[in-house]
């Protein structure tokens, strides 16, 4: 029994590590996307008033991308997981990453609204087939799906003001 209690201590402590990896992959892309194409044609853009301060961006994102980690993390440890889900949950950070650069990189911001849009749909069909069969993962999703609902008010605001 201990040895089986080591084994899956070890496949628990691996799948988290992976997750995180592949998880923060999207964050570290779409992080030095922003970081090295943002300036000076963000700076110059009209802002609506709600705007958040820049420096609010960063800690948000890390906690929202660490709780993706441990709500993908929880499902895959689940008796009922199934792997279209995981396809999703790794299909729905390529559209995350896909925002920056359409978004900082190439400065397309409707685009980026129409990327955006797809991407709240996939959490939101994460959060259905998570609440199916883990609720823990399914709690941890929904402030990422709040703050992708406010970067598409952000996003549109952006669109009308310029």
């Amino acid at each position: 029994m201990l040895m089986y209690n080591t084994i899956m201590f070890k496949n628990k402590f691996l799948t988290f590590i992976l997750f995180f990896v592949i998880t923060y992959s999207a964050s570290a892309i779409g992080g030095l996307a922003t970081i090295n194409f943002k300036e000076p044609w963000y700076s110059l853009l009209a802002k609506p008033t709600f705007n958040p301060p820049d420096w609010i961006f960063a800690p948000v994102w890390t906690t929202l991308y660490l709780m993706m980690t441990i709500a993908i993390w929880n499902f895959w440890h689940s008796k009922n997981r199934d792997m279209n889900t995981v396809y999703i949950y790794f299909i729905h950070l390529i559209f995350n990453t896909t925002w920056s650069i359409v978004f900082f990189v190439f400065h397309k911001m409707i685009l980026a609204l129409a990327v955006l849009i797809l991407l709240i749909c996939l959490i939101t069909i994460l959060l259905f087939r998570f609440r199916r069969v883990n609720m823990i993962s399914f709690y941890m999703m929904i402030p990422y799906l709040l703050w992708c609902c406010f970067a598409l008010v952000l996003n549109l605001n952006l669109i009308i003001l310029n």
